[in-house]
């Protein structure tokens, strides 16, 4: 399929316009999914704004895209609330995606202080900052599937269920939502005074996807030992996740963001119909998606040369090993539903991989038409 980039109306129309021309922050900007997300809202003829530390990962997506010089980025650290308030008091955003994180499980057990302070001391300062915004303002908050009390069952978590954690990680993601929870009820909801704000959360599964080159990644780690022609080292393959690929979710966040966005310019709203959208939201894959650590690898493979082997750390730091997410409220109150299946998403990334190159302006192209590809099946 051969895409013509001069008319993205196809893209625009996938959001009816709704990000054209607005000015939309990304938090987090620098990251896998923050980079990704950059690139679409370009697409969509969105003012970008960004605000992340340095790319950790060298290569980096942000860097790939030339994100520095395409986007208004500025380098913050969110637990920095007064810089953080600078920046946000400057731009006057319409829409806000908060995804600056500290995004791993196991890097939260060497640093559990420090997540627990970008996780959840950094969202509330969004939080705060965006009470006292005085324009109209959608704030979507991207935390995690990992948030929920974790009983290792074979059904899937409702946006119900308790918060809970067992590692660093999950437990500062359940913490950001009792806070987002918190706001939502005590400042954003039909009976505040801030009738002109809206947010919401957004929970997803295990993202995959090109482009991704953090540690302790399933993906990246494969994709390493691949190159370096090494088995990959498999150290929990019979744990279970909801696979995804990264424009699964990223479709969730901007569907839920343009949908709130509508409800606040509609003369006639009320706050009580932008309350009935906010909450929390699951944006995960069918049923058939989740799958095994040790299924992903295999299929990943079909699709190159290599081999695995099994390295089960018997003392590793622990991690679930049965996760599953409901998405009924997603497609009800949205219409939202994942698109690519399984092997879909694992010819996608891997695709991906295979046409990485050291020429942005290609990386630029093949990024854009994946994301053309999926709005347009």
């Amino acid at each position: 399929m051969v895409f013509e980039f001069g008319s993205l109306e196809k893209v625009v129309n996938s959001f009816q316009a709704i990000f054209q021309d607005l000015r939309v922050l990304v938090t987090g900007d620098t990251g896998f999914k923050g980079s990704w997300l950059c690139e679409w809202l370009l697409l969509e003829g969105a003012q970008v704004f960004g605000l992340g530390l340095k790319p950790v990962s060298n290569p980096s997506l942000f860097n790939l895209l030339s994100l520095d010089h395409r986007i208004d980025h500025a380098e913050i650290d969110i637990r920095n609330l007064n810089h953080l308030e600078s920046r946000v008091s400057q731009i006057k955003p319409q829409i806000i995606f908060h995804l600056a994180a500290q995004p791993l499980v196991r890097n939260s057990y060497s640093n559990p202080v420090e997540t627990y302070e970008t996780n959840v001391m950094g969202t509330i300062n969004l939080l705060d900052i965006l009470r006292r915004l005085e324009n109209q303002c959608v704030g979507v908050f991207i935390t995690t599937d990992k948030c929920y009390e974790n009983q290792e069952w074979t059904h899937s978590y409702r946006e119900t269920d308790p918060m809970g954690g067992y590692d660093p990680y999950s437990s500062s993601k359940g913490c950001c939502e009792l806070a987002i929870n918190s706001f939502r009820n005590s400042f954003f909801n039909d009976s505040c005074a801030v009738a002109y704000k809206a947010i919401a959360s957004a929970r997803a599964g295990n993202v995959i996807g090109g482009g991704d080159w953090a540690v302790d990644r399933i993906i990246p780690d494969c994709i390493r030992h691949i190159e370096s022609r090494k088995p990959i080292p498999v150290r929990n393959r019979h744990a279970t996740r909801p696979w995804q690929h990264v424009l699964e979710p990223l479709s969730g966040y901007l569907m839920l963001a343009a949908e709130l966005w509508k409800v606040l310019r509609s003369s006639d709203h009320s706050n009580k119909q932008a309350s009935e959208l906010t909450g929390a939201y699951n944006f995960g894959p069918d049923l058939y998606s989740n799958r095994s650590v040790e299924d992903l690898v295999q299929e990943l493979l079909k699709h190159y040369d290599g081999s695995w082997e099994d390295q089960t750390e018997v003392n590793a730091p622990h991690e679930s090993s049965l996760l599953n997410l409901s998405i009924d409220k997603a497609f009800h109150k949205l219409g939202w539903k994942p698109k690519w299946d399984f092997e879909k998403t694992i010819f996608e990334t891997t695709d991906w991989y295979k046409k990485n190159c050291s020429d942005t302006s290609q990386i630029q192209q093949f990024t854009q038409e994946q994301i053309l590809r999926y709005v347009n099946e």
